[in-house]
This record gives structure tokens, C-alpha cells and sequence, in this order.
């Protein structure tokens, strides 16, 4: 005891010194709520310091205790927001500030942007409840939003992330959002979309005038425009609507000819439209709906999930009903639930008068042009389309279509990657310096790439017009002003008259161009998305309608033994003559008597194509196919699945791509599980050259049993259910030739044919009983809409550009 210590007196140790710690977190944590998360977790744990956004992401300052520094460090990525993705968090001790508080700095732009931008979420729970609530100020507010939700990439026009460097920098705070943006308490802190009745933007309802289309449409009297645009869907009206990437066309899904209309405007086809239900339980009774699908449906994105359709729907009572019109022939609904506030009242909440339960929501454009996004823009172009236009004056900067994902053994598969995943980058397994690829012209998604993350655009569409280029060229520059990534090489198809390649080929700048094969594009993109390093190659099965091939020829039907430095034809369909081009696409009964042909079986008065076919069209095929005049030879497993379609009297004429496909695979999934006696492809070594494959599959078998079965009246979900079979079985013993040649066991499944569940599910499942590894896509498509990220890792080891 020491001089002067009273007796029993509690010993306290003395206080610790002080730490400071400077904190850098990368990711998706700008526009997600984490610079008021970080502020509050520091003000619950005493720290003083400062948190602000740079072009590196989000940067904090915390001093206190060496203890709560500590904690700090350890709480700030298990608890971020729900919408921030942590991806790394790097700390570095500095000098003690001697700070009073804890404050939020104005944000940092100096030097290049490495953070990531988030992409748009659909309303969150708290905010549902607020539109709901008539005692709430924001009742019925279409453009409610939190940190948590609400509009983000399609706003954004600079980084970092604030309010004036997105399309909300034209509406000022008023007061009362003012003071909640700027308290830490607030589920809105620092929220760059906050906005109000008083402060935000504007609804307005234009109508057209039906006795004369071609003046330009008036606003309409209404107080409402939500309340008059129900009024119109219920009237049968069809209206475009104004959403988070862009215009939507909608009409009331239950109404007959409503939808007919809109299918006979937009030269549709029978191609599906998306259908817009308030409510799961509305269609539940129309569509298959297991946990993962619900996942999608009810989660943050929301995008369009491909429902298989019940076969002998039961409506429940009271369950609203759908049009026949919506989806003709298609095996599946591709269905969404509302993902904006807009959504949600065009919907009605409850206690609204009745109105549409069930929505067509196809995109606003124009067939094989972009999406819109500009209002004057989509007055002009949709003018023979619409009969109203509900709009605002928030600016979309950058079109951002619906995603479009399906379940497929228990994981998700992209049909369209877009709203809700866009930008957020895909992993790249090796490091690349920056580059740049510009994708297909079918589902153009460019990419951007750096280090060891590749940044994939929306979905930009098909490169035939000059909109979707122009497209093409404002998605391109906005992503590399989001990611920061200043390309030094670029990627393109080999394809010669590619429009994707001619752009690539004009705005080289003196930087390598590097062409690669289309294949071998899809195989490395789903080598580089299941994060496949250096090594020994995979068999790379590539299914799809068209690509360009080494010899010239239009492939399609390959098995290639590939790794990113390059691939080998191990595999391929036999060529068959490609009568035609375009034409024989839109008309499939062209190119199964083109297979006919091949396989040397007559065209009979009694087969399907022989009669589909005009009378004075058949001998000029004849004589097109004998003489090889505009004919070129495919290996095109997609052009096969044509011909077999319309050899079973499924298809005929294809108004969209791969119409015959998919209606022969929802003939097949009608046929049960007995099949009885299947197809099988003849297989032979292929011809000696540098360029040729060492293994033909001839289908030739495969038709001729097509044939016997629609002379012997076998029912055609049989047929198709046996066609699928027999592809499934090719590719397995091709997979187990490549093998025992190449001494290879994992397989990956790519191409536009694989996004067919049934033959990709059977197909893996064969392979997985055989001992095989299986890769399928699950984070980009297998169609052209991945293609990019394969051209990207490709080329970076072409060039010799991977950094080592």
C-alpha cells in the first residue's frame, strides 16, 4: 500500500492511450447505406474520426480505445447493410487527431474510380409499409426509397456515389428530407434518392387522341395519373410506363384483346410477354413455384423468373384470370412481382377501386431496337404502340432491361443478366490488365475488365439497327466511367461482319484488337465464372444456332478441348447446307428439308416440312441446294432442333429466335418418363486437316427414326422427348471418347441450345453418372449474353496480357 492509500480503496488501472485507425472498405458500398452504418457503429462503440466516398470506396478515420478500434474493425463487414457486398477491408494505424466527434465528409473524386457501384433494388419492407400507410408523408409516393432500396446504376452518372453526381441532382431537398438525409438516426442518412411529394419527381399522364395517332399525345386532366392510368389498363388500354431502366409497355394481362393488340403492334409472334402479378398467390395456381424460384421473386432484385406452367391449371376462388394470348405455346410464364412504389400503385393497394390484378410488362421499344429511356423519345417511337404514356422527369441514365432467370437444378440460370445484377462484376480467376470486349451482335452485353473483376453491361440487345449501336456506345462509355477501367486491349468475335467487331475494329486507337472464336468465347466464359485457373484444358461442349468457324463454315454442334490459351475441334454435327441464311431461320421447315436432304431421305408428300412448304418454293430449294447457290455449310446444333421441330409437325415458321426449340421442348415435357425406344447419332472419325474435328456426329439415324415415328403416327411429345434423349446421349459419348483420347474429366455446357433445362438438366445428369465434372453457367447466360466474358479472359492470355 503506498503513502496516502486508504485501506480497501479500489485500484482502477490507468486509462488507455488512444488509437487511430484509417479503414478502406471496397465493394459494393456506395448507395447502400454504409458511410450512416459506419457512423452509427462508431458513435455505439465512442469513437470519434470521420468517414467519407472516394473513388477507392469507403474510407473511415475511428479514434478511441485500442479496444473499440478493434471491435470497429471486426463489426464493420458481418454487419454491413443488406445491400453492400464487403469485398475487402484494409486497415492501417495512424496519428492520434484528438477528433471532438464523429462526422460524414463531403465525398472524395480525386484520382480513378475502384468502387463499386450497386445496381437498382426493388422496394424494401419499410418502405412498402410507408407507401401504404395513409398517416405516413410519403403515402402513396411514387418514388419512395431508403439506403436500403431504390434506384442506383440507372441514376448514377459519376462516382463516387452523391446525389449531385446523379439524375436526382435537378430536385432539390425539401426541408423535412432535408433534416432526414442529414440525421444518422434516420433510415434515410445520407439516401441520395430521398425524395418526397414536395420535393421529388412528378408523375404525368399523356393521352393520344384515338381518332388521330399522329398528333402528339395532351397531358391528361386527372388529379391522378396512377388512379387514371388503372382506369385505362381496365378500360383495355395499353400504356407505356416509365420505370427504373427504361419504358414499359403494359396492358391488362386478363384482357383478351388488349394483349392481341399489343401482340399485333409490336409484330410480336407468339413470342411471350412478361406477366406483372401483385401478389404470388395470383398465379400460383397457373405455374410451378418451388423455394428458389420464390427466393427470386420476393428478394431484392425481383427479375422475371421463366415459371414451368402447371399442365391442368385449377383456378383457386377468386384467382384472376390470365389470357391465352400472354404466352401461347410456351412451356413457361416468365413472371415478376412489383419492384418499384409506381408498380405497386398501378396494382392497387389495398382498399383502391378494382383494377387489372395481372399485368403485361414488355419492354418499350420498338422490335429489335433498345429499350427506351427518353421521353420524348419514347412519345415519338411508341407512338404507334401506345395509347398513353405515364411519365416523370427523373432522367434514366443508362438502360437497364428486366433480368430474366430461371431455376435450373436447384441454381439460378440466366436467360438475360440486367436490372438488379448489373454492374456488379463477375470474379475473374487471373488477373487481366484493363480491357475491353464488345460481345455478339445477338444479346449484346459488352465487358469491362481489370485485375481480377470483370464488369458486365446490361443487356444491350441485337446489333442490327443503328439505336441499338448508339446503345451500344452510351452503355460502354458509362461503364467505364462507373468502374474507372480505361481499356489498353480489346476483344471482339471473329465474325468479319459483326457490327460489335466493325465498332471494335474502328476504336482500336492504336491498342491490340484481338479476335476470338466464338466457341471457345462461351467455353472460357464458363471456365472463368466457376473460377477455373491455369491449367489442364475441359471438353467445352458449345451448342448453339450460329458462329463463326475457323474454315468458314457456320458452326454450332462442337466439342471443343479448350483452355484460355486456345481449344482443339475435338467434336462437331456434321455439316449440313445452310439454305439461305436468315430466311431459313425465320422458317424452319427450310432447314429440315435441308437435313432431308443431307441424310438422303425424299421429301415426301406426307412429311410435315414437305407440306409446309409452298409448292412453288419447294423446287426452287431443290435446285438452291443442288447448285449451292447462298448456301453455306452449318454444324449448327440450334438449326437441328429447328429442322426436327418442324419434321414432327411442331414448328414451322418462327416469328422470334429459337421459337421451334422451345416448342419442341414443351411438346417434350408432355411425354412422361417412358419415351420407349430412343434416337442415337451415328458417330465417325472426322477427315484428316489441321481444322477438322476428329469425331462427326451424323444425325442422319436421329431423322430417319424421326421420319418411321411421324409415318407411324407416334405421338409428337414422344418424338420430341426422344430427340432430346438422343442429344443428351451424344453428348455423353462424346464426352467419354474426348476422355479416354484426352485424358480429360470436366465438361462445361455452353451456348444458347443449354438454356433448354430439359436437355441441360439430362444432360448433365448423364455426364455426373459417368464420373464427369460439370460446369453450367450460373452467373452469366449461356446464350451470346456471356459471351463477353469469355472474349475478355481470352484475349487477355492471347495478347500475353495476364499479369503474372
Amino acid at each position: 500500500m503506498t503513502t496516502g492509500q486508504a485501506e480497501g480503496a479500489l485500484v482502477t488501472a490507468p486509462p488507455a492511450a488512444a488509437a487511430r485507425r484509417r479503414i478502406t472498405v471496397r465493394g459494393v458500398v456506395q448507395g447502400v447505406g454504409f458511410r450512416p452504418f459506419v457512423h452509427t457503429l462508431a458513435t455505439e462503440l465512442g469513437l470519434t474520426g470521420h468517414v467519407t466516398n472516394t473513388g477507392e470506396g469507403v474510407v473511415a478515420e475511428v479514434e478511441g480505445t485500442p479496444a473499440a478500434v478493434a471491435r470497429f474493425g471486426e463489426r464493420i463487414s458481418g454487419e454491413a447493410p443488406p445491400l453492400a457486398v464487403v469485398e475487402t477491408v484494409d486497415g492501417q494505424d495512424i496519428a492520434v487527431a484528438g477528433d471532438a466527434g464523429f462526422c460524414i465528409l463531403p465525398s472524395r473524386a480525386h484520382g480513378p474510380s475502384r468502387t463499386l457501384v450497386a445496381p437498382d433494388a426493388a422496394t424494401c419492407e419499410a418502405c412498402l409499409a410507408e407507401l401504404t400507410d395513409p398517416a405516413d408523408r410519403r403515402h402513396r409516393h411514387p418514388f419512395l426509397s431508403c439506403t436500403h432500396c431504390g434506384p442506383r446504376f440507372t441514376i448514377v452518372t459519376a462516382v463516387p456515389y452523391d446525389r449531385a453526381l446523379t439524375t436526382m441532382d435537378r430536385f432539390p431537398m425539401c426541408p423535412r428530407c432535408a433534416r432526414e438525409y442529414a440525421d444518422p438516426g434516420d433510415r434515410r442518412f445520407h439516401a441520395q434518392p430521398i425524395a418526397c411529394h414536395d420535393c421529388g419527381p412528378r408523375l404525368r399522364l399523356l393521352t393520344s387522341d384515338p381518332a388521330d395517332r399522329t398528333r402528339p399525345p395532351r397531358p391528361a386532366p386527372g388529379a391522378d395519373p396512377v388512379a387514371d392510368t388503372r382506369r385505362l389498363l381496365a378500360d383495355g388500354a395499353i400504356v407505356a410506363v416509365k420505370g427504373l431502366g427504361g419504358y414499359h409497355l403494359v396492358c391488362d394481362a386478363s384482357d383478351d384483346t388488349a394483349v392481341a393488340l399489343l401482340r399485333h403492334r409490336k409484330a410480336r409472334g407468339d413470342k411471350p410477354f412478361a406477366l406483372m402479378a401483385r401478389h404470388l398467390a395470383d398465379v400460383e395456381h397457373l405455374v410451378r413455384v418451388g423455394e428458389e424460384e420464390r427466393a427470386l421473386l420476393t428478394g431484392p432484385v425481383r427479375p422475371i423468373v421463366l415459371l414451368r406452367r402447371t399442365p391442368r391449371p385449377v383456378p383457386a376462388p377468386g384467382a384472376p384470370a390470365l389470357s391465352d394470348a400472354v404466352a401461347p405455346g410456351s412451356p413457361d410464364l416468365g413472371v415478376l412481382l412489383p419492384y418499384t412504389p409506381l408498380h405497386h400503385l398501378l396494382l392497387g393497394l389495398p382498399g383502391d377501386p378494382p383494377g387489372p390484378r395481372l399485368l403485361v410488362m414488355t419492354s418499350g421499344n420498338v422490335a429489335g431496337e433498345p429499350i427506351v429511356t427518353d421521353d420524348d423519345e419514347a412519345v415519338r417511337r411508341l407512338a404507334h404502340l401506345a395509347d398513353a404514356w405515364l411519365t416523370h422527369d427523373r432522367p434514366i441514365r443508362i438502360p437497364c432491361d428486366d433480368s430474366v432467370v430461371r431455376i435450373s437444378d436447384g441454381e439460378p440460370l440466366f436467360v438475360r443478366r440486367s436490372r438488379g445484377y448489373a454492374p456488379f462484376p463477375v470474379p475473374l480467376p487471373v488477373p487481366v490488365r484493363p480491357a475491353l470486349a464488345t460481345g455478339g451482335d445477338l444479346k449484346n452485353v459488352l465487358c469491362l475488365a481489370e485485375g481480377h473483376r470483370a464488369w458486365l453491361s446490361a443487356h444491350i440487345g441485337d446489333m442490327d439497327d443503328l439505336a441499338t449501336q448508339l446503345a451500344f456506345e452510351r452503355a460502354e462509355a458509362h461503364l467505364e466511367t462507373v468502374t474507372g477501367v480505361r481499356p489498353q486491349l480489346l476483344a471482339t468475335d471473329r465474325h468479319p461482319g459483326y457490327r460489335a467487331g466493325l465498332w471494335a475494329q474502328c476504336h482500336t486507337d492504336g491498342r491490340p484488337l484481338v479476335r476470338v472464336q466464338h466457341h471457345h468465347a462461351h467455353i472460357a466464359a464458363a471456365m472463368a465464372e466457376h473460377g477455373l485457373r491455369d491449367g489442364r484444358p475441359v471438353i467445352g461442349v458449345a451448342f448453339d444456332g450460329t458462329g463463326y468457324g475457323d474454315d468458314h463454315a457456320v458452326w454450332g454442334g462442337e466439342i471443343l478441348l479448350a483452355d484460355y490459351d486456345g481449344y482443339r475441334r475435338f467434336g462437331q454435327l456434321a455439316y449440313v447446307t445452310l439454305p439461305g441464311g436468315d430466311t431459313t431461320v425465320r422458317r424452319p421447315y427450310r432447314m429440315a428439308l435441308a437435313h432431308l436432304r443431307a441424310a438422303g431421305i425424299d421429301w415426301d408428300e406426307d412429311l410435315p416440312p414437305v407440306a409446309a412448304c409452298p409448292p412453288d418454293e419447294l423446287p426452287l430449294l431443290a435446285r438452291q441446294l443442288e447448285r449451292h447457290l447462298n448456301c453455306v455449310p452449318t454444324s449448327s446444333m440450334g438449326r437441328l432442333f429447328d429442322a426436327v421441330s418442324s419434321l414432327a409437325g411442331v414448328c414451322h415458321h418462327a416469328g422470334y429466335e429459337a421459337q421451334a426449340a422451345v416448342a419442341l421442348e414443351a411438346a417434350a415435357l408432355a411425354a412422361g418418363e417412358d419415351h420407349g425406344p430412343g434416337y442415337a447419332f451415328a458417330l465417325r472419325a472426322g477427315p484428316a486437316g489441321p481444322r477438322a474435328a476428329d469425331l462427326i456426329a451424323d444425325p442422319a439415324p436421329v431423322l430417319n427414326a424421326v421420319v418411321g415415328d411421324v409415318r407411324a403416327g407416334t405421338a409428337v411429345p414422344l418424338i420430341a422427348a426422344r430427340f432430346h434423349t438422343a442429344v443428351a446421349d451424344l453428348v455423353r459419348r462424346g464426352c467419354a471418347l474426348a476422355r479416354e483420347r484426352a485424358g480429360l474429366t470436366t465438361v462445361a455446357l455452353t451456348g444458347g441450345v443449354f438454356a433448354n433445362t430439359l436437355l441441360a438438366e439430362a444432360t448433365a445428369r448423364l455426364l455426373r453418372e459417368d464420373g464427369f465434372t460439370v460446369l453450367r453457367h450460373r452467373r452469366v447466360p449461356p446464350n451470346d449474353g456471356g459471351l463477353a466474358l469469355g472474349q475478355i479472359v481470352v484475349a487477355a492470355r492471347t495478347a500475353g496480357a495476364a499479369v503474372r
